[in-house]
């Protein structure tokens, strides 16, 4: 079947009439008359469009009111980290959380968690006291505070985050970090048991990056992420779905679409559900003219896109909805001014091509 891009563009083109300006024109005043959205557009598909926040962009009103329109789950960007709900061992605090999922439950979202289990952005007491005391309720303990907490609350938990490292040259493909050095693989197992028995209702992910590119060290995460789940799931540890980050660079290497939808398959065999959890594009290396950026932008979202809407994610959350919250850090962007354009609404909150061809891979084909 053709695409609603494609049918717009064979009529106009049939009627005599510009397929250039003319289609973008015309597939924008239907898009905007319509009322589309991407959490409206996403649900034609049944896929929950969502995002990441922070509790200090909600306090701008503008945003606020269009995450709210365009958005049905929020993650949140910081404030579920480890470092933050667990500062000093042994005291939580959820404030941020809380926000959030009260933002979320006014406006009739879903609301994630991200991540339990991380080798980054921990308090700086926690690995001192692992390798000291090799303390399994470390891990436990925290997963069952956390998800205890927000108990039949949370759409679906990314227990474990990115925990393959194929180039830290270990047989199982595992990330060589301080969890697997003090607690050997089992950690994984023990997280997700942990998190089953403290919110058995949930979703429970596996989510990394690197399946998503052509390169060869991709090929070499796929294999050895197949093969981590594979093992998983026949050692019975709770993993319900991969949640694949999908970040991607619009000046890069390309999305292979073909490796992406084969490895996809793959995963789906296996019984699992799939998510996108953390999609933008790094529009950085590219010409200083912003609408050339833009459609770089958004024809590397589309490409991403167009494979993973075909296997029915159950979610597709970008890293953010607006370029407004960020920064460019470097010579560059003082000499030139240029400014990230990775996400679906800019700076102003109006909707950029990314916005455009998001909705344009949701639309039923």
């Amino acid at each position: 079947m053709l695409s609603r891009r494609k049918l717009v563009g064979t009529l106009l083109a049939a009627a005599g009439l510009p397929t250039g300006g003319w289609a973008q024109k015309l597939r924008t005043s239907i898009i905007e008359g319509a009322g589309t959205t991407l959490r409206r557009a996403a649900a034609q598909r049944g896929i929950i469009y969502g995002a990441a926040v922070n509790t200090t962009e909600l306090r701008e009103q503008d945003f606020a009111a269009a995450l709210a329109r365009e958005a049905g789950l929020l993650a949140p960007e910081y404030e579920m980290k480890r470092a933050i709900v667990e500062r000093i061992q042994g005291q939580y605090d959820f404030t941020g959380c809380d926000a959030i999922l009260a933002f979320a439950r006014t406006h009739d979202m879903l609301f994630r968690g991200v991540p339990l289990v991380w080798h980054k952005r921990n308090p700086d007491w926690l690995e001192k006291a692992a390798r000291e005391s090799r303390d399994e309720t470390l891990i436990t303990g925290f997963i069952e505070k956390t998800a205890g907490h927000f108990r039949g609350r949370v759409h679906s938990w990314d227990v474990v985050n990115e925990a393959i490292a194929p180039e830290d040259g270990r047989a199982d493909g595992l990330r060589d970090s301080f969890w697997l050095q003090v607690y050997g693989p089992r950690y994984i197992d023990l997280a997700y048991r942990a998190a089953r028995a403290a919110d058995p209702g949930t979703l429970l992910v596996y989510n990394d990056w690197g399946c998503e590119l052509g390169a060869p060290a991709n090929d070499r995460f796929r294999a050895a992420t197949l093969d981590f789940l594979e093992r998983a799931l026949a050692r019975g540890v709770p993993i319900d779905a991969l949640g694949l980050q999908g970040h991607m660079r619009a000046f890069g290497t390309p999305v292979d679409q073909t490796k992406l939808a084969v490895f996809l398959a793959r995963v789906k065999s296996m019984g699992l559900r799939i998510l996108v959890t953390e999609h933008d594009v790094d529009d950085s290396g590219g010409p200083s003219d912003v609408a050339l950026r833009d459609r770089a932008v958004a024809d590397a979202s589309r490409r991403f896109l167009d494979v993973m809407i075909d296997v029915a994610p159950v979610a597709l959350l970008t890293w953010g909805l607006s370029d407004r919250f960020l920064d460019a850090p470097g010579w560059r962007a003082s000499l030139t001014g240029y400014r990230p354009r990775m996400l679906p609404l800019d700076g102003s909150l109006a909707r950029t091509p990314m916005w455009y061809e998001m909705v344009g891979a949701f639309a039923v084909r």
